[in-house]
Parts: structure tokens; sequence; C-alpha cells
């Protein structure tokens, strides 16, 4: 019984700190040490071979006295950390407390049978306890079984104590803060969103100055084109570009998704809605368009028109996976970023050129999260049918 406690208190000091719970690994490492070592103790200098296993007299105990010491004050501290946590985790260090001045008075062979027979008990029930009110609890994601308030509290909320984030930062899943986006984007703003791939900035293309801001915030060379995303490939076919039949059965196999296809740029685009931004993206003869795979990105942009987009981090850096990424990076030089937590992918999109679809086939500029394989496969299957 004694080696299966000691077990179990250091079983629940690992998944404590895997879980960063790091007082509760602290002091149920603690708590296994103190067990092991008292209940270890307690048997060998009961067993009766060739009288004691591990003796312990008058002028020998001086090394177990001073342990016993020690834990007493290590067990102190735990005490006041744990009286910031909940009743049962306080109880639980002070029951230890009385086991470890059982451990120092057996150092001086004088300890009283029915006062560590009273302090196990205490003890055996509040573990008994506290471990069924934490497996009761966790399994049901409710307090079913009471740990108790704690007794200390830290005068400061959590915001108080967090730095105050740069910019406007809402949550995806709310039609508010998509809202919030979007104004944002339609008064001119610079915004973090996420995409069907990494995270991108975003401009609405009727802002030139917007889409120039974004140059500026990522340091990126002018000679670097910006695409743009559309919601939905019928906004392509209500501006009616000059794309032929193979070009638009190529699209059809690849909108929505982490394909952008670079097409020949022309006066449909302001039919489209690029409006004012129209020298600003893309380069002088050619525009990449892509339609994101992202139910949340698809809304805002039928909310803002077609938005200017690129990568958002700063030129020749990693791309941003998270938005804490982007807030942490870019999010003082952003009016607002849209959270949606991890992305989907870690790389950017797969960048075709079609220009020339009908004389030479596509060509893959860059190679992102859909495999340039794959990409021909969709172009040799469209072009045999």
């Amino acid at each position: 019984l004694i080696l299966i406690g000691g077990f179990v208190q250091l079983l629940a000091g690992f998944l404590a700190f895997r879980k960063y719970d790091h007082l509760g690994g602290a002091a149920f490492l603690t708590f296994s040490a103190l067990w092991s070592s008292y209940g270890a103790t307690r048997v060998l200098c009961a067993a009766p071979v060739s009288g004691h296993l591990l003796d312990i007299g008058a002028g020998n105990a001086e090394g177990f006295t001073a342990g016993s010491v020690a834990f007493l004050v290590l067990n102190a501290f735990l005490i006041i950390l744990a009286s910031s946590f909940n009743v049962v985790l306080l109880c639980l260090t002070l029951a230890m407390e009385l086991l470890t001045i059982c451990f120092l008075l057996f150092t001086l062979e004088n300890l009283p049978l029915l006062f560590e027979t009273v302090v196990l008990s205490i003890f055996s029930v509040i573990c008994f306890y506290g471990a069924t009110a934490s497996l009761t609890n966790c399994m049901f994601g409710k307090d079913l079984l009471v740990m108790g308030p704690p007794l200390l509290t830290v005068q400061s909320s959590r915001k108080d104590r967090e730095d105050p984030l740069p910019c406007v930062c809402p949550k995806s899943h709310l039609t508010s803060g998509l809202r919030t986006i979007a104004e944002l984007l339609n008064t001119g703003a610079v915004c973090g969103v996420p995409t069907d791939t990494v995270y991108a900035l975003a401009a609405s293309c009727r802002h030139p100055q917007a889409i120039e801001k974004v140059y500026r915030i990522k340091d990126r060379p002018q000679e670097k084109p910006i695409c743009i995303f559309i919601s939905n490939l019928e906004q392509l076919r209500a501006a009616a570009p000059p794309i032929s039949p193979l070009l638009w059965e190529f699209m059809e196999n690849v909108y929505p998704g982490g394909i952008g296809c670079i097409i020949q740029k022309g006066e449909w685009l302001k039919k489209l809605g690029v409006g004012a931004g129209y020298s600003r993206v893309g380069t002088q003869d050619s525009i990449m368009i892509r339609v994101p795979d992202l139910t949340v990105l698809v809304h805002l942009i039928d909310m803002t028109g077609p938005l200017a987009v690129t990568s958002a981090n700063p030129s020749g850096e990693v791309d941003s996976t998270h938005h804490d990424m982007v807030i942490s990076r870019l999010g003082h030089k952003l009016e607002g970023v849209l959270c949606d937590g991890e992305s989907d992918e870690v790389v950017a999109s797969t960048v075709v050129n079609c220009t020339k679809i009908d004389e030479s086939g596509i060509t893959i500029v860059r190679e992102g999260c859909i495999p340039a394989g794959k990409v021909m496969q969709i172009f040799e299957r469209v072009k045999n049918r």
C-alpha cells in the first residue's frame, strides 16, 4: 500500500506537469518523495529480519530528522500556494504537514500510535475525496463535487495583468466580429484575416492607399504584385473577362481551394468591384485571383467586395499559422485581426500561371499547400476532357 501510494502521488505529479499545472506537479512530487520515505522507513524499521533492517535510534537519526524538518519547511510554502487554488488542495497540503510531523516524531522515537492513526486516516479521506472530485468534475465538465474556493485571491484581474491588445481582435465565429472587420476594411483599414491556407493581410480593392499600406507593413518590395480574393466564381462570370473555355473549366476544378490562377488583366476587373485599386493589384498585364475555401472569409468578402490579399508575415519570414502570430508580429501596425485559431495549412497557396493556357499550358509559379503534381493532373484531366 505504501509503494502504491507513493507511485500514485508520483503519477499525479507528472500528469499535473503535463497540464502545465506547475504548483500541482511540485506538490504531488514532493508528496510522493515524503510518502515513500516515510512509508519505507516505517516498514524497514519494523521488519523482523536480524532485528531491524534500518536502525534508527539515539545517535544515528540526525539525517532522518533533518530530512523531516526540510520537508516541513518545503511543505509550508506549498500550503501558502495551495491557499490560492482551492480548499481541497489546501487541506491536502495541511494533512501532509501533519504527516511530516509524524515522520519527525518517529525519528525522535516519540510518535504516539493514536496520533499517527488519526493523521493517516484524515490524509486518506482527503486524498480519496480529492481524486474522486477531480475525476468526476473532469468527466462531466462541471463542478458536481465541490473543491472549494481559494482563500487567497489576487486583487488584479487577468485582463488587468495582461498587456492590452495592439488592435481590434474580434472572434471569427461571432457575427459582430465579422461585421467589425468588414467595417474596418470598408473604411480603408488593413486587417489580418484567416484563409483556407495561412493567415493573410487584407485591404479593400476600393482603397488604393490601404494596399500601399500593406506594402509598408510587410516591407514588401514594390515589384512583387498582390493578388485578389473573390467569394465565388459567379462573381468572375458576371464581370465577363475574356477567358477561354479551357481556363473556365480549369478554374471550376480548382476553385474554391488553395490554388491561385494568374490570368490576363483588363477593364473587366472594375466590373468585378476592384475599383480605385486597379493599378495597385497584380502587374500591368496580369492578376492572380483566388476563391478561398473558408466560409468565414467568403462571408467577409461578400460584405466588402474583392480584397487585396498577401500573407500576414514580414517579407522573408515564415507564414503566420495562428492569429496570435499575426497579433504579436504585426498587430501594432494593423487596425484589426479576425481571430480564428490555428490555420488549416502551414504554407501558403500554390500559384499557377494560366495566361497562356491555350497555347502552352500552365506553369507552376509557386508550389504551396497543393502539390505541383496534383495541379498538373487536374489540368491534364480537364484538357483531355
